[in-house]
Protein backbone atom coordinates (compact mmCIF):
# COMPACT_ATOMS: atom_id res chain seq x y z
CA UNK A 1 0.00 0.00 0.00
CA UNK A 2 1.11 3.78 -1.09
CA UNK A 3 -0.09 7.14 -0.48
CA UNK A 4 0.26 7.59 -4.47
CA UNK A 5 2.30 5.79 -7.12
CA UNK A 6 2.80 9.78 -8.72
CA UNK A 7 4.13 11.00 -5.32
CA UNK A 8 6.35 7.91 -4.89
CA UNK A 9 7.66 8.71 -8.38
CA UNK A 10 7.83 12.40 -7.33
CA UNK A 11 10.10 11.44 -4.07
CA UNK A 12 12.21 9.17 -6.08
CA UNK A 13 12.77 11.84 -9.12
CA UNK A 14 13.75 14.56 -6.18
CA UNK A 15 16.27 11.67 -4.70
CA UNK A 16 18.40 10.86 -7.39
CA UNK A 17 16.20 7.93 -9.00
CA UNK A 18 17.42 7.57 -12.62
CA UNK A 19 15.62 7.00 -16.07
CA UNK A 20 12.58 4.68 -16.50
CA UNK A 21 11.14 3.28 -13.31
CA UNK A 22 7.96 1.84 -12.82
CA UNK A 23 6.05 1.96 -9.22
CA UNK A 24 3.32 -0.24 -8.34
CA UNK A 25 0.93 -0.44 -5.68
CA UNK A 26 -1.89 -2.70 -4.70
CA UNK A 27 -3.78 -0.02 -2.93
CA UNK A 28 -3.29 3.77 -2.86
CA UNK A 29 -4.25 6.12 0.24
CA UNK A 30 -4.27 9.34 -1.66
CA UNK A 31 -4.66 8.20 -5.61
CA UNK A 32 -5.20 11.22 -7.54
CA UNK A 33 -6.84 11.94 -11.10
CA UNK A 34 -7.02 15.50 -13.31
CA UNK A 35 -6.94 18.83 -11.28
CA UNK A 36 -6.38 17.57 -8.01
CA UNK A 37 -9.24 15.13 -7.98
CA UNK A 38 -9.65 11.90 -6.48
CA UNK A 39 -9.09 8.32 -7.05
CA UNK A 40 -10.12 5.67 -5.98
CA UNK A 41 -7.91 3.30 -5.71
CA UNK A 42 -8.78 -0.39 -3.98
CA UNK A 43 -6.98 -3.93 -4.42
CA UNK A 44 -7.57 -5.58 -7.51
CA UNK A 45 -7.32 -2.82 -9.59
CA UNK A 46 -4.06 -1.51 -11.24
CA UNK A 47 -1.91 1.65 -9.95
CA UNK A 48 1.15 2.24 -11.79
CA UNK A 49 3.08 5.62 -12.59
CA UNK A 50 6.08 5.36 -15.05
CA UNK A 51 8.94 7.79 -13.88
CA UNK A 52 10.79 9.06 -16.50
CA UNK A 53 13.87 12.03 -17.06
CA UNK A 54 14.13 14.00 -19.77
CA UNK A 55 12.38 12.04 -21.94
CA UNK A 56 12.17 14.83 -24.65
CA UNK A 57 11.81 18.70 -24.85
CA UNK A 58 9.54 20.30 -22.13
CA UNK A 59 7.45 21.81 -24.62
CA UNK A 60 6.29 18.36 -25.49
CA UNK A 61 5.70 16.87 -22.01
CA UNK A 62 1.86 17.10 -23.01
CA UNK A 63 2.31 14.59 -25.77
CA UNK A 64 3.55 11.68 -22.85
CA UNK A 65 -0.37 11.40 -22.03
CA UNK A 66 -1.39 10.52 -25.81
CA UNK A 67 1.75 7.71 -25.42
CA UNK A 68 0.53 6.38 -22.52
CA UNK A 69 -3.38 6.59 -24.02
CA UNK A 70 -2.22 4.56 -26.97
CA UNK A 71 0.05 2.03 -24.81
CA UNK A 72 -3.20 1.61 -22.33
CA UNK A 73 -5.32 0.72 -24.90
CA UNK A 74 -3.25 -1.64 -27.24
CA UNK A 75 -2.35 -3.32 -23.59
CA UNK A 76 -6.76 -3.51 -23.02
CA UNK A 77 -6.89 -5.19 -26.51
CA UNK A 78 -4.29 -7.43 -26.02
CA UNK A 79 -6.01 -8.62 -22.50
CA UNK A 80 -9.05 -9.27 -24.55
CA UNK A 81 -10.79 -6.38 -24.04
CA UNK A 82 -10.74 -5.22 -28.11
CA UNK A 83 -13.86 -2.80 -27.63
CA UNK A 84 -11.91 -0.26 -24.82
CA UNK A 85 -12.07 2.92 -26.49
CA UNK A 86 -9.91 6.51 -25.72
CA UNK A 87 -11.48 9.63 -24.86
CA UNK A 88 -9.71 13.17 -24.84
CA UNK A 89 -8.12 13.97 -23.31
CA UNK A 90 -7.12 10.79 -20.82
CA UNK A 91 -9.32 8.16 -20.39
CA UNK A 92 -9.77 4.51 -21.14
CA UNK A 93 -13.34 3.42 -22.21
CA UNK A 94 -15.71 0.07 -22.28
CA UNK A 95 -18.97 0.10 -22.73
CA UNK A 96 -19.91 4.10 -22.92
CA UNK A 97 -18.13 3.99 -19.62
CA UNK A 98 -14.95 5.16 -18.05
CA UNK A 99 -12.83 2.37 -17.24
CA UNK A 100 -9.14 3.89 -16.74
CA UNK A 101 -7.60 7.32 -16.48
CA UNK A 102 -4.12 8.51 -17.08
CA UNK A 103 -2.44 11.10 -15.23
CA UNK A 104 1.28 12.88 -15.98
CA UNK A 105 2.87 15.49 -13.50
CA UNK A 106 5.66 17.05 -14.11
CA UNK A 107 8.85 17.20 -11.57
CA UNK A 108 11.44 20.25 -11.15
CA UNK A 109 14.98 18.81 -10.64
CA UNK A 110 18.23 20.43 -10.50
CA UNK A 111 20.10 21.47 -13.16
CA UNK A 112 17.13 22.24 -14.95
CA UNK A 113 16.73 18.91 -15.63
CA UNK A 114 13.05 17.66 -15.79
CA UNK A 115 11.19 14.03 -14.14
CA UNK A 116 7.74 13.23 -15.47
CA UNK A 117 5.49 10.87 -13.83
CA UNK A 118 2.89 9.15 -15.92
CA UNK A 119 0.18 7.76 -14.02
CA UNK A 120 -2.06 4.67 -15.14
CA UNK A 121 -5.33 4.04 -12.97
CA UNK A 122 -7.36 1.20 -14.55
CA UNK A 123 -10.51 -0.29 -12.92
CA UNK A 124 -9.70 -4.28 -13.53
CA UNK A 125 -11.76 -5.50 -10.31
CA UNK A 126 -13.64 -2.80 -8.83
CA UNK A 127 -15.86 0.30 -10.47
CA UNK A 128 -16.15 3.07 -7.89
CA UNK A 129 -19.85 4.48 -7.88
CA UNK A 130 -21.20 7.81 -7.27
CA UNK A 131 -18.92 9.99 -9.34
CA UNK A 132 -21.06 11.89 -11.40
CA UNK A 133 -19.91 9.67 -14.12
CA UNK A 134 -20.46 6.10 -15.46
CA UNK A 135 -17.62 3.76 -14.58
CA UNK A 136 -16.89 0.11 -15.28
CA UNK A 137 -14.22 -2.51 -14.89
CA UNK A 138 -11.74 -3.40 -17.90
CA UNK A 139 -13.03 -7.35 -19.13
CA UNK A 140 -11.57 -9.16 -21.84
CA UNK A 141 -13.87 -11.47 -24.44
CA UNK A 142 -14.67 -14.19 -21.94
CA UNK A 143 -16.21 -11.67 -19.74
CA UNK A 144 -14.01 -12.11 -16.76
CA UNK A 145 -12.08 -9.17 -15.18
CA UNK A 146 -8.93 -8.48 -16.52
CA UNK A 147 -5.99 -9.46 -14.04
CA UNK A 148 -4.20 -6.27 -12.98
CA UNK A 149 -0.84 -8.28 -13.05
CA UNK A 150 -1.66 -9.48 -16.31
CA UNK A 151 -2.75 -5.68 -17.85
CA UNK A 152 0.59 -4.07 -16.49
CA UNK A 153 3.01 -6.81 -18.37
CA UNK A 154 1.08 -5.79 -21.21
CA UNK A 155 1.20 -1.74 -20.80
CA UNK A 156 4.82 -1.79 -19.64
CA UNK A 157 5.66 -3.60 -22.90
CA UNK A 158 3.20 -1.81 -25.04
CA UNK A 159 4.40 1.74 -23.43
CA UNK A 160 7.91 0.66 -24.68
CA UNK A 161 6.77 0.40 -28.44
CA UNK A 162 5.08 3.75 -28.24
CA UNK A 163 7.96 5.47 -26.55
CA UNK A 164 9.91 3.89 -29.13
CA UNK A 165 7.73 4.86 -31.81
CA UNK A 166 7.08 8.56 -30.50
CA UNK A 167 10.77 9.23 -30.54
CA UNK A 168 11.22 11.87 -28.24
CA UNK A 169 8.33 13.61 -29.97
CA UNK A 170 9.82 14.06 -32.98
CA UNK A 171 6.88 11.55 -34.30
CA UNK A 172 3.76 12.41 -32.48
CA UNK A 173 2.24 11.76 -35.92
CA UNK A 174 2.63 8.38 -35.79
CA UNK A 175 1.15 8.51 -31.71
CA UNK A 176 -1.46 10.96 -32.89
CA UNK A 177 -2.90 9.06 -35.91
CA UNK A 178 -2.82 5.99 -33.32
CA UNK A 179 -4.36 7.03 -31.16
CA UNK A 180 -6.99 8.59 -33.49
CA UNK A 181 -7.57 4.56 -35.03
CA UNK A 182 -8.90 3.84 -31.08
CA UNK A 183 -10.47 7.38 -30.06
CA UNK A 184 -13.97 7.15 -28.79
CA UNK A 185 -16.84 9.68 -30.04
CA UNK A 186 -15.09 11.40 -33.23
CA UNK A 187 -17.47 12.88 -35.61
CA UNK A 188 -20.32 12.89 -32.88
CA UNK A 189 -21.77 15.67 -30.83
CA UNK A 190 -19.74 16.76 -27.60
CA UNK A 191 -19.72 18.72 -24.36
CA UNK A 192 -16.73 20.27 -23.02
CA UNK A 193 -16.46 21.93 -19.82
CA UNK A 194 -13.52 24.31 -18.61
CA UNK A 195 -13.39 28.08 -16.92
CA UNK A 196 -14.65 29.37 -19.39
CA UNK A 197 -17.97 27.07 -19.29
CA UNK A 198 -19.82 24.49 -20.94
CA UNK A 199 -20.49 24.10 -24.67
CA UNK A 200 -21.27 21.86 -27.76
CA UNK A 201 -19.90 20.81 -30.98
CA UNK A 202 -18.89 17.79 -32.86
CA UNK A 203 -15.60 16.02 -31.82
CA UNK A 204 -13.10 16.43 -34.99
CA UNK A 205 -10.04 14.78 -33.48
CA UNK A 206 -6.57 16.16 -32.24
CA UNK A 207 -4.47 18.47 -34.18
CA UNK A 208 -0.50 18.13 -34.33
CA UNK A 209 -0.03 19.45 -31.02
CA UNK A 210 -2.83 16.85 -28.85
CA UNK A 211 -5.25 19.83 -28.40
CA UNK A 212 -9.09 18.76 -28.81
CA UNK A 213 -10.23 19.77 -32.53
CA UNK A 214 -14.33 20.65 -32.25
CA UNK A 215 -16.87 22.58 -34.22
CA UNK A 216 -18.85 24.93 -33.00
CA UNK A 217 -20.95 28.21 -34.02
CA UNK A 218 -17.45 29.85 -33.60
CA UNK A 219 -16.50 27.05 -36.40
CA UNK A 220 -13.72 24.99 -35.81
CA UNK A 221 -12.21 25.45 -32.08
CA UNK A 222 -8.79 24.05 -31.12
CA UNK A 223 -9.26 23.26 -27.24
CA UNK A 224 -6.06 23.59 -24.67
CA UNK A 225 -7.61 21.76 -21.74
CA UNK A 226 -11.55 21.23 -20.88
CA UNK A 227 -13.40 18.13 -19.19
CA UNK A 228 -15.17 16.01 -22.11
CA UNK A 229 -18.20 14.42 -22.56
CA UNK A 230 -20.74 13.18 -25.24
CA UNK A 231 -23.40 15.30 -25.27
CA UNK A 232 -27.47 14.39 -25.01
CA UNK A 233 -28.91 13.57 -28.71
CA UNK A 234 -30.84 16.84 -29.86
CA UNK A 235 -33.31 17.26 -32.66
CA UNK A 236 -31.08 20.29 -33.58
CA UNK A 237 -28.66 19.36 -36.60
CA UNK A 238 -25.40 19.66 -35.90
CA UNK A 239 -22.75 20.77 -37.55
CA UNK A 240 -21.19 18.61 -40.47
CA UNK A 241 -18.29 16.37 -38.95
CA UNK A 242 -15.02 16.00 -40.75
CA UNK A 243 -14.02 12.59 -41.62
CA UNK A 244 -11.80 10.72 -39.42
CA UNK A 245 -8.99 10.84 -42.15
CA UNK A 246 -9.50 14.94 -42.48
CA UNK A 247 -8.91 14.94 -38.87
CA UNK A 248 -5.74 13.25 -39.04
CA UNK A 249 -4.60 15.06 -41.26
CA UNK A 250 -5.74 18.12 -39.48
CA UNK A 251 -7.60 19.77 -42.23
CA UNK A 252 -10.84 21.74 -41.46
Amino acid sequence: MIDSTNEEARRRALGGESDRLWIVAGEQTAGRGRRGRGWISPAGNLHATALMIDPCPPALAPQLGFVAGVALARAASDAGATDAGLKWPNDLILNGAKCAGILVEGIGLAGRRAGYAVGVGVNCAHAPEGLGYATSCLVGASGQSVGAGELFERLAERFDEALEAWREGQAFDRIRAAWLDRVHGLGQRVAIESGAGRREGVFEGIDAGGRLLMRSERGLESIEAADLSLAPRSDAQPPAALSASHAREGRA
